[in-house]
C-alpha cells in the first residue's frame, strides 16, 4: 500500500508505540462497536413495538456484532471483549495478571460511552414510546434496552445458575475453536466462529434473562441507566439482580477454562506444534512494526 507523504507524516506524529496502550484503545474500540449494534437492535425492536425486530433478530444482532468487533481489534488487543474472557486468559497465562483490572476497566467505560451512543440515537424514538417517563418496570419499560433484566419468574439462584452455565459454555467453545491441536478454524474466520456460538447459546439460552454472559456488558449499561434518568431502580429491580451477571460469568468462565483444559487440552500429544500464545504474538507484532531505530524491549505494561 502506498502512503502519501502527509499521511507518513500524521502517523509518524500519531503513532502509539506503547503496547499496553494501543490494546487499550482496540478493546475499547471493540467494544463499543459490539454494544452500540447489539442496544440498538433491541431498541428498535421495542420503541417500534415488535414491528421492526422480533427476539430472533436482537440476537442475531448481538452474533454479527461479536464478529464485527473481533474483527476491529482482534489482532491488537485480541478483542476479549468480556472481563469474563480475559478471566480465562490469564488462567491460561496468556495475559499478565496486572492487565485484568485495566482491561475489565477499559470494557465497562466502553460499554457505559456505547450506551451513551444508542441513547442519543434513540432519543426521540425512547420519548414517543415512553412518553417521556423512562422506567424499569412496567408495560413500556425500556431499562432492558441497556442492561439485562430476569424473567418474573427467575429466582437469583437460578439466574446465577443460567449465567455460570451459559459462560462456561460460551469459554468451552471459544477455547475449543482457539486450540490450534484441535480442529481449528480457517485463520481469519474466528470471529465468525465465534458469532456463531453466540448465536447458538442466545437462541438456547436467551429466554431467561437475555444472555449477558459479560460483567461489563451489562455493569457499563446499567450505570448509564442509573445516571441518565432510570434512577436507582436499575440496582434494585429483580431483588438486586445486578449483581448477578457480574459474578456469575467469572465463575463460569473459570470452570470453563477448567473443564476444557482437563478434558481436552491437557491430553494433546506433546509433539504437536503448540498453539501461539495470544500476548507473546502481539509483543513480536509490535516489535516487528516498530522502526529498526527505535526497537527495544518493552514492558509488559
Amino acid at each position: 500500500m502506498v502512503h502519501s507523504q502527509p499521511m507518513i507524516r500524521l502517523k509518524s506524529r500519531v503513532q502509539i508505540r506503547s503496547l499496553l496502550a494501543r490494546q487499550c484503545l482496540a478493546e475499547f474500540l471493540s467494544v463499543f462497536v459490539l454494544m452500540f449494534l447489539t442496544q440498538g437492535a433491541v431498541a428498535q425492536t421495542v420503541t417500534s413495538r415488535g414491528a421492526k425486530g422480533n427476539f430472533f433478530t436482537s440476537f442475531l444482532a448481538g452474533a454479527l456484532a461479536v464478529t464485527a468487533a473481533i474483527y476491529v481489534g482482534g489482532n491488537v488487543s485480541g478483542a476479549h471483549l468480556n472481563p469474563a474472557f480475559s478471566l480465562s486468559m490469564c488462567l491460561l497465562g496468556r495475559l499478565p495478571w496486572a492487565k485484568l483490572p485495566i482491561y475489565s476497566l477499559v470494557q465497562v467505560l466502553s460499554a457505559f460511552c456505547a450506551s451513551g451512543a444508542t441513547y442519543i440515537m434513540y432519543y426521540d424514538a425512547l420519548q414517543n414510546y415512553t412518553g417521556g417517563n423512562l422506567t424499569v418496570t412496567g408495560p413500556l419499560e425500556t431499562a432492558s434496552i441497556f442492561a439485562t433484566y430476569p424473567a418474573s419468574y427467575l429466582s437469583l439462584t437460578g439466574g446465577f445458575l443460567d449465567q455460570v452455565l451459559g459462560t462456561w459454555i460460551l469459554l468451552v467453545g471459544i477455547l475449543a475453536l482457539l486450540d490450534l491441536k484441535n480442529k481449528g478454524v480457517p485463520a481469519g474466520l474466528e470471529p465468525v466462529a465465534v458469532g456463531l456460538l453466540i448465536l447458538a447459546i442466545e437462541l438456547a439460552m436467551g429466554s431467561n434473562c437475555g444472555v449477558p454472559l459479560n460483567p461489563a456488558r451489562d455493569l457499563g449499561p446499567r450505570l448509564f441507566t442509573y445516571v441518565a434518568g432510570w434512577g436507582p431502580e436499575v440496582f434494585s429491580a429483580g431483588n438486586g439482580w445486578w449483581w448477578v451477571p457480574v459474578v456469575a460469568p467469572m465463575v463460569g468462565a473459570t470452570l470453563g477454562t477448567a473443564t476444557y483444559q482437563l478434558l481436552v487440552a491437557l491430553h494433546h500429544p506433546e509433539d504437536e506444534e503448540p498453539a501461539q500464545d495470544l500476548e507473546f504474538a502481539q509483543q513480536k507484532a509490535s516489535y516487528l512494526e516498530t522502526p529498526d531505530s527505535a526497537k527495544k524491549p518493552e514492558s509488559k505494561l
